[in-house]
């Protein structure tokens, strides 16, 4: 059977529900939170029981080493955390250039960066969780031991993954991941069951500690002495030292909705920044050719300055107050015409993965989002833990001019953003968009689908999506309109079709009704996306 191609359209309608709901890419992640709902557990809980399951049946795009972010309504409050991991303390770009690189390598030990997840579950659930940590990584540990059978798109990337590795990932320091991630010489197929004992011990030292074993234990001796073998800078004490940070979310205001996300080194601010600039040019009309290349224009404004200005926030050259202004959006809609620009970056005044939503019957709700990125990560497993870890470190700059360049201790510019929606100081609820660069970019089109368009979660996120690449180059899915595109060329941006949707994002969304509580939720049709409630 092929189940990754189907000879007729389908269609999901949004889900509804009143007790709780757990939106994410994985259906066995999804059931997961949902029974820690059903266990008395609250929106917290049930956010951390489905991240440490992703981590298990969602490995090719996230793990226990990556990092994670999260937007917590509470009592009518929304409280923000940022578990990023900063740059070890001994590396520096002097010391990569010494090795011979020009820029900060994809793979291998080198752009390993302090993982900040389990340190993520802990705070969440030391702050706001009802039930204990160890109970809420139980269903993640069961599934780790267990097995369980591939998805579909879990299934595909896995395999895309495996046979890229397996011609690039030739050295010692990757034998740990083909026996963790190709115990057989392969990659596992759609269907066939992957279990991975290690992880659950992991999973379980993490649980019994409140993650300190990760930091402080035998885990962290594990990660030292497998980094101090093969040239990592990473250490025990880099380790040690790690704290996650409780941070204001910062927020525009979007037709009289309160558009939220978390401030940098995250890039969250980029769909703020564009949905600032994008309300200055005029009203939205329904699949508008002039309303898309508006909506262009304003994101690759947005991101150009982004790219540009965004890393830890006391290093911007302009601060965020500054590019969330009404100043910097009113100057930025009027460089925008009727034809396809090339951005250029602002001009300083003188004087700046997985996803996932869950939601309770007491108006709990998180937005929750943790990444390995690219894929697997830097490739390194430590042997014997069945731990993955980022290459967040990638992203860092070793131009001494950029704002993101490389030093000890520095968090980088952070790709993984989770979103949230209020009006009136009221919830009306979660929602992201997991992808790398696309992730600011669907932000920005589920925002104005719900907004402008008043479309359902399920119809937000089923909408074909566009993404700015670089320059004039747009990437449009295959569904995409083709008198839109036609209008796109006739205005100078280079169109491409993409072959599939798979670089468009993944999406979650749940809403709640003020006044009845009722939920209702709409999950990503491009990946494996489930919603479980009751």
């Amino acid at each position: 059977m092929d189940y990754l191609h189907h000879p007729f359209q389908g269609k999901r309608h949004t889900v509804f529900a009143k007790k709780g709901m757990v939106a994410t890419s994985q259906p066995l992640a999804a059931q997961a939170g949902l029974d820690i709902l059903k266990k008395g557990g609250n929106a917290i809980d049930a956010a951390i029981a489905t991240a440490a399951a992703l981590t298990v049946v969602e490995p090719t795009s996230n793990g226990i080493g990556g990092d994670a972010f999260a937007l917590v309504w509470i009592k009518d409050k929304l409280y923000g955390l940022n578990a990023s991991g900063p740059a070890p303390q001994s590396i520096s770009p002097e010391a990569i250039r010494e090795k011979g690189y020009d820029e900060m390598p994809v793979h291998g030990v080198i752009p390993v960066t302090v993982p900040g997840v389990p340190a993520a579950w802990a705070a969440l659930s030391e702050r706001f969780g009802k039930l204990s940590l160890q109970a809420v990584l139980e269903p993640a540990i069961q599934y780790a031991e267990e097995g369980y059978p591939l998805t579909p798109i879990l299934g595909k990337y896995w395999k895309f993954a495996y046979d890229k590795y397996k011609t690039t990932f030739t050295s010692e320091e990757f034998n740990a991941w083909f026996e963790t991630f190709a115990p057989n010489g392969r990659a596992p197929e759609i269907g066939e069951m992957w279990s991975s004992p290690n992880h659950a011990r992991s999973l379980r030292a993490i649980g019994e500690t409140n993650a300190r074993d990760f930091y402080e234990g035998e885990t962290a001796d594990k990660i030292d002495t497998f980094m101090k073998k093969h040239g990592g800078y990473l250490s025990k004490e880099d380790l040690s030292k790690y704290k996650v940070e409780w941070v204001e979310p910062i927020s525009v205001n979007y037709k009289g909705y309160d558009v939220w996300e978390i401030p940098p080194n995250g890039q969250g601010m980029v769909a703020l920044m564009a949905l600032n600039i994008y309300k200055h040019l005029g009203e939205p009309r329904w699949q508008s050719k002039e309303t898309l290349h508006h909506q262009i224009e304003a994101m690759k404004l947005a991101f150009t300055d982004g790219l540009a200005f965004i890393t830890e926030s006391a290093e911007m050259p302009i601060s965020v107050e500054q590019l969330l202004s009404e100043e910097y959006a009113n100057k930025r809609s009027n460089v925008i015409n009727e034809e396809a620009g090339n951005p250029e970056i602002y001009d300083i005044p003188k004087g700046g993965t997985v996803y996932l939503a869950t939601a309770d019957e007491e108006g709990n709700m998180v937005s929750y989002i943790q990444s390995n990125y690219m894929g697997f990560g830097s490739g390194i497993v430590i042997p014997n833990t069945g731990i993955a870890l980022q290459n967040r470190g990638h992203d860092f700059s070793l131009d001494v001019a950029h704002p993101n360049i490389l030093k000890p201790g520095k968090r980088t510019l952070h790709t993984i953003i989770p979103g949230f929606l209020s009006k009136n100081g009221k919830a009306v609820g979660t929602f992201g968009v997991m992808g790398g660069y696309m992730q600011p970019q669907g932000h920005f089109q589920v925002v104005t689908n719900t907004v402008d368009y008043m479309l359902n979660p399920q119809a937000t996120l089923d909408m074909p999506r566009w993404q700015w690449i670089k320059g004039k180059v747009i990437h449009v899915e295959p569904e995409f309109p083709s008198d839109l595109v036609q209008s796109l060329i006739g205005r100078g941006h280079q169109v491409q079709i993409a072959s599939d949707g798979g670089t468009f994002g993944r999406g979650q969304i749940i809403w709640r009704n003020a006044e009845t509580g009722v939920l209702q939720g709409g999950t990503e049709s491009r990946t494996d996306g489930s919603i479980a409630a009751w």
